[in-house]
Formats: C-alpha cells, sequence, structure tokens
C-alpha cells in the first residue's frame, strides 16, 4: 500500500517515464495524466501529495489547470511543480517571483527535479490570503492591443500571439526530441 500519490501531468510520455525515474525510492505511487481534463480530474479525485504540471497541454491547458486548483482552497495547499521548455510561456501568466509554487524548466536533471519538489513542498506550506482577496490565484496577462476602425491592429497582434505560441510549441517540441534521443541512447549503453 503506498503512501503518497505524486501526480505527473505531461502530454509527453517521455517526461512522466522520465520523472518517475529520477523519483528517489520511496512509499508513493505515481499517477500519470497525459492531458489537462485529465490531469484535472485525478487532482480533484486523488487529492495527490504533490503535482506536476506540465503548462502546454492538450484539451485543457496547464494554465487553465493551475488557475482551477489555486481557485479551490483545498487543491491549492497541494505543492506544486509547474514544468515547460520555456519559462516565457509561464511569466506571460504568472509574474515572478513564484510564490506559492516551483517552476522547473525542461529539459531538467534528477537534482534539479528533488530541488524542485522540496521548494514546492516549502512554498505550499506559506500563509496565503483567503481567496475573496483581488488578486487571488495570480495576475492576468496584459490587454491586447485595441484594433484600430479596420480591425488591422486585432488581426496583426492576433497573428503574432498564434505565431509566439507555435514557436513555443516548435521549442519544446525540439527539447522533447533531444531529451527522447538522450533516453534512447541511455537505454542502449
Amino acid at each position: 500500500m503506498t503512501g503518497r500519490k505524486i501526480l505527473v501531468i505531461d502530454d509527453s510520455k517521455v517526461i512522466r517515464v522520465r520523472v518517475r525515474e529520477m523519483l528517489p525510492p520511496g512509499n508513493f505511487e505515481v499517477l500519470e495524466a497525459k492531458d489537462g481534463k485529465e490531469g484535472l480530474e485525478f487532482v480533484q479525485k486523488e487529492h495527490p501529495n504533490l503535482i506536476m504540471l506540465d503548462f502546454l497541454l492538450p484539451k485543457l491547458s496547464g494554465w487553465d489547470v493551475f488557475q482551477r486548483i489555486q481557485a479551490d482552497e483545498t487543491l491549492r495547499r497541494i505543492p506544486l511543480v509547474l514544468m515547460s521548455g520555456r519559462k516565457e510561456e509561464v511569466t506571460e501568466k504568472i509574474s515572478e517571483p513564484f510564490q506559492y509554487f516551483e517552476f522547473i524548466e525542461k529539459p531538467f536533471e534528477k537534482n534539479q527535479l528533488i530541488s524542485a519538489i522540496k521548494l514546492a513542498f516549502q512554498k505550499a506550506n506559506l500563509p496565503r490570503p483567503p481567496l475573496s482577496t483581488p488578486g487571488t490565484p495570480a495576475p492576468t496577462p496584459a490587454p491586447a492591443p485595441q484594433a484600430a476602425p479596420g480591425g488591422d491592429a486585432t488581426d496583426i497582434a492576433a497573428i503574432k500571439a498564434q505565431m509566439d505560441k507555435m514557436q513555443a510549441e516548435i521549442t519544446a517540441l525540439k527539447k522533447q526530441v533531444l531529451q527522447l534521443k538522450t533516453f534512447i541512447q541511455k537505454k542502449l549503453q
């Protein structure tokens, strides 16, 4: 019987397996979710002792999962490690310093993961303002530029946002391919 549950929410099986392998041996169960919707269901049903959450996820983004966790008085006390291939993806939505959760940039090594988990547990125990306080759980991103009468500024801003998102996804995929290559090379040795 396991005593603690660790939930890893990431659409990359490579990352989920890597996290599982990097965790020190212990009396815990590692739960895996491949998308944000499944991850949020696990969080609400299982109330894990630690959540490791990728920021870019299908079905329900990591940002949406984060907001829903932070909006629940019980769930927001669970230690949380946000993961992303680009820190900018996170800091666009949540300003630093990250007060109540820890962030780790992909790819990461075992010592970085262990350190992030320890910090997440420390930060989860910090006193927080009640949920009714304005500004909780996190600041919102800056508003998009206002449209010109013809709508050109809005169209350009939307295209730029899409390009930025696609570039972030490409960068994350490149890092995941590199991680997969490294993982396979280690297994072949």
